[in-house]
């Protein structure tokens, strides 16, 4: 019975040492880049001016399908990549409203594709971006003739997701419009 509790309180500590060994590698690891990134960002938005990104949501929010890329692709991406998650959010004010849910469909959607390049972006969401790297790296190492690279899955990723995010983009503004046009004629 002792031997038992022993052996219990051996394994629940030694979970508290393998989470502070953890702590350490991303001490060590991932976190300064993080902290230099985010201080870089923080710089570039300073010198370009906040008032100019926002003054691209207003042109966005233009009616035309020629605005459909610059209102589903171009401002979701800068406003993950500059304001970050969850701040990114707040650029959709300047549209108007049936096509506000249809940008925080798109932004909420980038958080994750823009992590592999950018990993400030949403850097609370991180493991989302390593799970999917290990994964790969695991197959690639076993499969060394497909030559598989990281920075190409990184870069597949981003394009795949801003792809993902016009078409969701799109299809929220015009299930949007056709719920308020049928809450219109209730």
């Amino acid at each position: 019975m002792l031997d038992t509790l022993a052996v219990v309180a051996q394994e629940f500590i030694g979970i508290f040492n393998a989470g502070g060994k953890t702590l350490v590698g991303l001490m060590s690891g991932i976190l300064p880049t993080l902290v230099v990134l985010l201080t870089a960002v923080n710089a570039l938005i300073r010198l370009i001016g906040p008032e100019k990104i926002e003054t691209l949501g207003v042109k966005a929010s233009q009616p035309g399908i020629q605005w459909y890329p610059v209102r589903y692709m171009v401002l979701p991406f800068l406003a993950v990549f500059f304001f970050t998650n969850p701040m990114a959010y707040t650029v959709g004010r300047f549209l108007p409203e049936p096509q506000k849910p249809a940008f925080y469909d798109a932004a909420v959607s980038f958080v994750h594709p823009i992590l592999g390049i950018f990993p400030h972006a949403n850097p609370g969401e991180l493991f989302v971006w390593a799970g999917i790297a290990s994964g790969v790296t695991t197959y690639a190492a076993a499969n060394p003739q497909l030559g598989w690279e990281i920075g190409d899955l990184a870069i597949r990723y981003l394009l795949v997701g801003l792809v993902v995010i016009f078409i969701r983009g799109i299809v929220t503004e015009f299930i949007t419009k056709a719920m308020l046009a049928r809450k219109e004629n209730a």
